[in-house]
């Protein structure tokens, strides 16, 4: 079985591309999907003892939690301790699942892929990339994002231009979503044929 790892820097269309793989058929496993469960559940305790004053009848305060780790180093590398071994857990299983359905290829949805060392265990990577004015754009009409907050999130992520160099695969969203989605349809076909050439 396949493991294709999806990434790509805020604003670039990651999540649209990740629904694009879901309405082919491939079974895909989110990480960000998986944090949200995990603040609402087994995570929550384990933040509250770090961060003291960001959960709330139980669960994770997304937004009071991002006022503590964001721009810190120290703090960020103290939640990605807690979270991203039980994220990784979740991934273990579905890949598990996967395989024992039957599937040929998953989808490794994960933001931070190549900055959590995660390229490791995907067989190839796709990169979800788009114009630096597309992206700024879009990042920016989100509600409660400000240009400060947008440099600070780039600031903690790998360049695209990194990204870009380092992918097996590139999706570009900015010219549309028809040309994004035969893309994808394209990089299905290739992988099911066991191409192994770098295409871009």
């Amino acid at each position: 079985m396949i493991r294709l790892g999806l990434t790509g820097s805020i604003g670039m269309g990651k999540s649209t591309t990740a629904e694009m793989f879901v309405a082919e058929g491939i079974p895909i496993h989110s990480a960000d999907a998986a944090v949200h469960r995990l603040y609402a559940g087994r995570a929550a305790p384990l933040i509250e003892d770090a961060f003291p004053g960001v959960v709330e009848n139980g669960v994770v305060d997304r937004a009071r939690l991002s006022e503590r780790v964001l721009g810190d180093k120290t703090a960020l590398k103290r939640l990605e301790a807690i979270i991203h071994p039980l994220v990784r857990e979740e991934e273990e299983r579905f890949v598990a699942e996967a395989e024992a359905g039957g599937s040929w290829l998953v989808v490794l949805d994960i933001p931070l892929l190549y900055e959590t060392g995660a390229e490791a265990r995907c067989d190839k990577v796709l990169v979800v990339t788009a114009a630096p004015d597309i992206q700024q754009a879009r990042v920016l009409a989100r509600p409660g994002m400000t240009a400060e907050k947008f440099e600070a999130i780039l600031r903690s992520q790998v360049p695209d231009a990194e990204k870009r160099r380092r992918a097996d695969f590139l999706v570009e969203t900015g010219s549309g979503i028809e040309p994004a989605r035969m893309r994808v349809r394209q990089i299905i076909a290739e992988l099911q044929d066991g191409s192994s050439v770098l295409s871009v």
